[in-house]
């Protein structure tokens, strides 16, 4: 059955995850821009490339890793409102707060990748 506990862990999870993602795409743009300005007679089109794959990957990733979790949480209420339908109304809040939480680590995400496009 889904609990608070759950609920948080797997949002603090997915959130670690999501940290790491972003600061691994940060440093794969620092090295994009240090190797751009090595080889500065090709232009800035590796870094834009580099970017471009940062951000594909963590956005991906977090896209990834959020549907996996709603996926869990979805099918876990499901079978608990099956096993207890007078406790259908805190398990749907419950499930609700989860999505809500998973939700919001993705679109930190989102941010993240926005900042690596833009101003990196």
């Amino acid at each position: 059955m889904i609990n608070s506990k759950s609920i948080t862990r797997l949002a603090l999870v997915l959130g670690a995850v999501i940290a790491v993602l972003g600061a691994i795409a940060t440093v794969g743009v620092f090295a994009a821009n240090e190797t751009a300005d090595a080889a500065a007679a090709a232009g800035s089109g590796l870094t834009i490339g580099l970017k471009s794959i940062a951000a594909g990957v963590a956005i991906g990733l977090a896209a990834g890793g959020g549907g996996i979790g709603m996926g869990i949480i979805g099918g876990r209420a499901s079978e608990g409102i099956a096993r207890q339908p007078e406790a259908e109304g805190k398990i749907r809040t419950n499930f609700m707060l989860g999505l809500v939480f998973i939700e919001t680590a993705i679109i930190y995400a989102l941010l993240v990748v926005i900042l690596i496009i833009f101003v990196l």
